[in-house]
């Protein structure tokens, strides 16, 4: 069977706009995801791709007309809403490519926010727009390559107490902490629908500040008995959270 010459994919390519959206709208789409339409993936007028938009929610558009240097893409119908169970990370802010890999796979893992936060023994306090604006590429295409239902929001930076009080709007706040009772454990116990997670710097939190996120609600949870790098407890605790939902919902992995 012919298709008029449509190319066909398994998984339409995903597209992430600033804009909300709206079913009839007209996207122009040009610079990098212009060229990998038509010239990488050699989509003709017609091919289906997914725009996801401001607002977190997926689009199916179809491509309507090339144009120099960019396409039009016509928004058909919603095809997905945003994640059903939000997670927010306050993450110590490290140094170099580490940082960098924490966004990717805290993206994959299914965090829905990011906050690099300037804890008190944070090595790194100050991050310039160029490397703030690298972690939101990051994000970007770390949820193209993954399938995420939405990008990852990379907030700006934070100062601690501003992410413990953002925190008080999920339904289970949790400090990691070496040596205290199962992330997963608590998961269970809990049944939450939004969570959110701090882990901190190198040399962990100071006294004041679990002082502080314990009297803002947040119960301490453990990764296992091994010391973990910031980094590696970010992504140990998005993976315990991921599978708990996953659970949940009966999804599959």
């Amino acid at each position: 069977m012919e298709h008029s010459g449509v190319t066909s994919v398994k998984e339409p390519p995903r597209l992430i706009v600033s804009e909300r959206l709206s079913v009839g709208a007209t996207v122009d789409v040009s610079g990098g995801d212009f060229h990998h339409l038509r010239h990488v993936m050699r989509l003709r007028v017609g091919a289906e791709v997914v725009v996801i938009d401001g607002a977190g929610v997926a689009y199916l558009g179809q491509i309507s007309k090339f144009l120099p240097g960019k396409a039009l893409v016509e928004i058909l119908s919603n095809r997905l809403t945003t994640q059903a169970f939000p997670v927010s990370v306050g993450a110590a802010i490290i140094k170099g490519p580490r940082m960098d890999l924490l966004v990717e796979k805290a993206t994959e893992l299914g965090a829905t926010e990011l906050w690099p936060l300037a804890c008190a023994r944070s090595v790194a306090t100050k991050v310039g727009i160029q490397r703030y604006e690298r972690w939101k590429r990051l994000a970007i295409a770390a949820a193209k390559q993954c399938l995420a239902p939405q990008p990852m929001e990379v907030k700006p930076i934070a100062r601690f107490e501003e992410f413990v009080e953002h925190a008080r709007a999920s339904e289970l706040r949790v400090i990691c902490q070496r040596g205290a009772p199962s992330l997963g454990t608590l998961l269970r116990e809990r049944q939450a629908r939004s969570v959110s997670v701090l882990c901190g710097p190198e040399g962990d939190f100071t006294p004041q500040e679990v002082e502080m996120a314990l009297d803002a609600g947040f119960v301490p949870a453990g990764l296992g008995i091994n010391r973990l790098r910031s980094e590696t407890a970010v992504l140990a605790a998005l993976s315990v959270i991921h599978d708990a939902l996953e659970h949940r919902t009966g999804g599959e992995s």
